[in-house]
């Protein structure tokens, strides 16, 4: 699963690695984004030209919930069976989306307890995980538009940590993914694989990423593991 992420880059420097045409959100450095927060999203919107930049709430709420509370159990997705899930299968078909990162973080068992992990790439550069989003509408006319995080197995380089991950997108499949004709459900699921590449790095960081308001750079940093 990924259930804390961090993104610190800039929307100038997002443009350089995602596809993003408007931005309609100022970001804010965060370190440390938990369940139920807001978070950064590159949409396709039916009433705006092109990738829009935007914000939403980290927990999908389904279209036909009676609760918003069920968002809070549905930060993440399992790739290998959204497209059928009836809380996930209208938002495969329409309104994927892509969730700007420069890390997340993932929590590796040991004798003493868990240890959490940052992952990031090598050369620091963001990143983009593949995600599903939704609108509901609340009783009183409230229009709230939330996500859910795609994961999939685990890569060899990231299994000894925790078994499962992210969908990490590249360059090219960031596009497709926001613009694959959803009749073509082979060419989906075809990007929802685990991410191969030997660019992913990890290092144990405090315990205190338990805690979701702890949120500074020292989030990031490592300690001896």
């Amino acid at each position: 699963m990924c259930g804390r992420f961090a993104l610190f880059h800039d929307a100038a420097s997002l443009t350089n690695h995602v596809p993003i045409e408007r931005v309609a959100v100022s970001l804010q450095p965060r370190y440390n984004i938990a369940p139920t927060q807001a978070v950064a999203a590159v949409l396709c919107l039916p009433e705006e030209p092109g990738r829009t930049l935007d914000v939403l709430q980290w927990g999908l709420v389904p279209f036909w919930a009676k609760d918003a509370r069920m968002g809070s159990r549905m930060i993440n997705a399992r790739a290998e069976t959204a497209a059928e899930k009836p809380a996930y299968r209208a938002a495969f078909k329409r309104r994927r989306c892509l969730l700007p990162a420069s890390g997340y973080y993932e929590w590796k068992k040991q004798p003493h307890g868990k240890t959490p992990h940052y992952f990031s790439m090598a050369d620091g550069r963001p990143f983009s995980m593949a995600g599903l989003w939704e609108e509901w509408n609340s009783p009183d006319g409230e229009l709230l538009h939330t996500c859910s995080i795609l994961t999939t197995e685990a890569s060899p380089g990231v299994a000894p940590i925790h078994h499962r991950m992210p969908i990490i997108l590249d360059a090219d499949a960031q596009l497709r993914w926001l613009t694959t004709d959803p009749e073509n459900r082979t060419q989906l699921q075809d990007m929802l694989k685990p991410y191969l590449r030997d660019d992913l790095r990890a290092h144990p960081v405090s315990t205190q990423m338990n805690a979701a308001a702890w949120d500074d750079p020292s989030c990031i940093e490592p300690v001896l593991g």
